[in-house]
C-alpha cells in the first residue's frame, strides 16, 4: 500500500529539518515539505489558497478560528515557534519614556493587532507592570516597508480599542525614529534599531527580565503551532499518532545535535555557554510539546485574548487539540 501524500506549508527550523530532509519520516506518510520564510505570507496563503494538508498557523489566529466556530483546521500540539516578548518592545529616545507606565495614552506601532507576539506584549506589560493599554492608538503597519503587514483586515474586537493603519510613506521602523510614533511592538524589532540614536528597548536588561519571567511564572510564549485540515483527517484520520510521533522524533535529534559539544552546531561561538543557562533555567526539555506541559502557557495566552477582546468565550482544549 502506497503512503498517503501530504503537503506541509511551514518555516525553517531545525526542529523540522529532520522532516524535511527524510530523516525522519512518519509512519505511512510521504510529507512533502515547502518552507516558507516569512510566517505572515504563509498564515495570508493559508487564509487564500489554503492549498497544505498540514501548515504553521499563528497561534492566536487558530485559537480565534477555533473559538468562533470557523476554523478549517485541528491542532497538533507542536510548537513549531517561541519566544519571549519583553525584548521585542521598542520606544522612541525622545517621548520621555522612562517606564512602561509610560506608555500609557500613546501611540504604539504594530504590524498586527491580533498577531500572537503582540498579545505577549501586551499581556506582559498588563500583568507585570500594570500599564493601562486602554487609551493607547494602535497604528498598524509594516515593521520593513510603507504599508501593511500581510493582508488588512477589521478585526471586531470585544474590548473598545482605537486602531488606525499606516497610511504614510513611512514604514513603522522610519514613523519610530522620526517621533511620529512612541514605541514599537510585536515579532519585529524595527529595521534601524542599533543604528538610530532614536530607538532603543524599552527593556535594556530583556535577557534578565525574561528569565525572571520565566522563573516566576513557568511561563514560556507559544507563537505558532502545526495544524491539520479537517478534511485531511476525515480521509486519513489514523495519521495523527504517526504525526506526532515523527515531530517528537525530528524536535529530539535537533536538540541533541544542539546540545552536542563534540563541535558546534551554529555560528553562535558561545552556543555551549547558551546550552548551560538553557537546561539550568529550563531542564534538559526546554521546548516541550504536548498540552499538559504546557498549562500555564496555554491558559494565559487565551486570557490575554479574553482581556484584548480577541475572543469572547475560551475554547476548551479539546476543541482546539487532536492529543492531549
Amino acid at each position: 500500500m502506497a503512503d498517503v501524500k501530504l503537503s506541509f506549508g511551514c518555516g525553517w527550523y531545525d526542529r523540522i529539518e529532520p522532516l524535511r530532509n527524510k530523516t525522519v519520516v512518519p509512519e505511512g506518510i510521504d510529507l512533502e515539505i515547502e518552507t516558507i520564510e516569512d510566517p505572515r505570507l504563509l498564515f495570508d496563503r493559508l487564509s487564500g489558497k489554503g492549498d497544505f494538508d498540514l501548515a504553521e498557523l499563528s497561534m492566536s489566529e487558530y485559537v480565534a478560528m477555533t473559538a468562533a466556530g470557523t476554523s478549517p483546521y485541528m491542532a497538533l500540539p507542536v510548537w513549531t515557534s517561541r519566544a519571549f516578548r519583553h525584548s521585542f518592545i521598542c520606544i522612541n529616545t525622545n517621548a520621555g519614556i522612562t517606564s512602561p507606565k509610560d506608555l500609557e495614552g500613546r501611540r504604539i506601532g504594530v504590524p498586527l493587532h491580533t498577531m500572537s507576539a503582540a498579545i505577549w506584549c501586551r499581556g506582559a506589560l498588563r500583568d507585570d507592570y500594570g500599564v493601562d493599554l486602554s487609551k493607547v492608538t494602535w497604528v498598524e503597519g509594516a515593521m520593513e516597508h510603507a504599508g501593511l503587514h500581510g493582508t488588512a483586515r477589521d478585526h471586531h474586537l470585544a474590548v473598545p480599542t482605537t486602531i488606525t493603519h499606516n497610511l504614510s510613506q513611512y514604514s513603522l521602523s522610519e514613523l519610530l525614529d522620526r517621533g511620529e510614533i512612541d514605541a514599537t511592538l510585536g515579532a519585529l524589532m524595527p529595521t534601524n534599531f542599533g543604528t538610530s540614536q532614536n530607538i532603543k528597548r524599552l527593556f535594556p536588561n530583556y535577557r534578565a527580565v525574561e528569565i525572571a519571567s520565566y522563573q516566576k511564572t513557568g511561563v514560556h510564549p507559544i507563537m505558532h503551532l502545526v495544524v491539520i485540515r479537517k478534511s485531511a483527517l476525515e480521509k486519513h484520520r489514523w495519521i495523527i499518532d504517526p504525526l506526532m510521533e515523527a515531530f517528537t522524533k525530528a524536535k529530539d535529534l535537533a536538540m541533541a545535535r544542539l546540545f552536542y559539544t563534540g563541535a558546534l552546531r551554529s555560528m553562535l561561538p558561545m552556543l555551549h555557554a547558551e546550552v548551560d543557562e538553557t537546561r539550568r533555567i529550563f531542564g534538559d526539555d526546554p521546548w516541550p510539546d504536548g498540552v499538559e506541559k504546557n498549562l500555564r502557557t496555554l491558559d494565559r495566552l487565551i486570557t490575554y485574548m479574553m482581556d484584548d477582546g480577541i475572543i469572547t468565550r475560551r475554547p476548551s482544549y479539546d476543541e482546539l487539540f487532536l492529543m492531549t
